[in-house]
């Protein structure tokens, strides 16, 4: 089976990928034999809190915050971006490069988000979900920090209900990348194990606004998505899928595409005329 292109890689521009590189990550998709890669780097504009301290702590995001832990994600360099991604496309001719972004919370930041996208051509474009609001209007903060003030419970459906408004309150992307988010951080020691029959109704309703839309869902392999959750997309009308290793460094690319691609098969999608376009609905 020939691996489908991926279509959400970070590299070097990616504000929090500090061991990316666009051309090593190029490189290692030609050898992995994909077809395309999609370089969709962090387009972030909420000010949000990251943990200093603590099993979800990061050096390189502590480094970018301020001593109370608030974090500004830094401007995003789109002409030095866009160069870079030219001089991939010189240097790898066998590979399909596309340009792209990862919008985060794009439905709160129309504005400053169609402003980059004036700017240049953007292939692919992912709306993402990152943060929520903590209690007591305290700021914004990723699913780590959200489940030391709130049910785990409570987090993944207010999420999944966030997910919903956002694909109908922006037209700014294509494709609603790594809808299950926070079971990356569920509190397994806190909550018991994921029961994801428990959030059935939360995950239908967020799936059938996005294929109302008319936009992609992507498979994203950082933690493989459960075939259930693409059996409901399928039900729900999904018309599309992707698929996104969103790797940050070189060696994650493609990681867990063979059985997604296979398990996307299983659930009928199908790969588009071209290696890199979307898989499209059969049936």
């Amino acid at each position: 089976m020939t691996l489908p292109a991926d279509s959400h890689v970070h590299s070097e521009w990616s504000w929090d990928a500090p061991k990316g590189s666009m051309v090593l990550s190029c490189a290692r998709a030609v050898d992995l034999g994909l077809p395309a890669v999609a370089f969709t780097e962090h387009l972030d504009h909420t000010v949000w809190t990251v943990a200093l301290d603590g099993p979800h702590a990061s050096d390189h995001l502590a480094a970018l915050a301020t001593p109370d832990g608030r974090l500004t994600p830094p401007e995003f360099d789109v002409s030095g971006y866009l160069e870079a991604v030219e001089e991939c496309r010189d240097r790898f001719p066998e590979l399909r490069v596309l340009s792209g972004l990862e919008t985060g919370e794009p439905h709160w930041h129309a504005a400053a988000v169609s402003e980059v996208l004036a700017t240049g051509r953007f292939d692919r474009v992912l709306g993402s979900l990152h943060c929520l609001p903590l209690p007591g209007g305290a700021g914004f903060a990723e699913p780590p920090g959200l489940y030391e003030h709130r049910g785990a419970a409570e987090v993944v459906r207010e999420y999944l209900a966030e997910v919903a408004r956002l694909v109908e309150q922006s037209d700014a992307f294509s494709v609603l990348a790594h809808i299950d988010y926070p079971i990356r951080y569920w509190p397994r020691q806190k909550a018991g194990p994921f029961e994801l029959a428990s959030f059935e109704e939360e995950f239908r309703h967020a799936l059938r606004a996005t294929a109302a839309s008319g936009r992609a869902l992507e498979i994203s392999t950082r933690i493989p998505l459960h075939a259930t959750v693409l059996r409901w997309w399928h039900e729900e009308g999904g018309d599309a899928v992707t698929f996104g290793s969103d790797a940050h460094e070189p060696s994650g690319i493609a990681r867990g595409f063979r059985e997604a691609a296979e398990m996307a098969e299983a659930h009928g999608f199908r790969p588009g005329p071209n290696p890199y376009d979307l898989w499209g609905r059969v049936g």
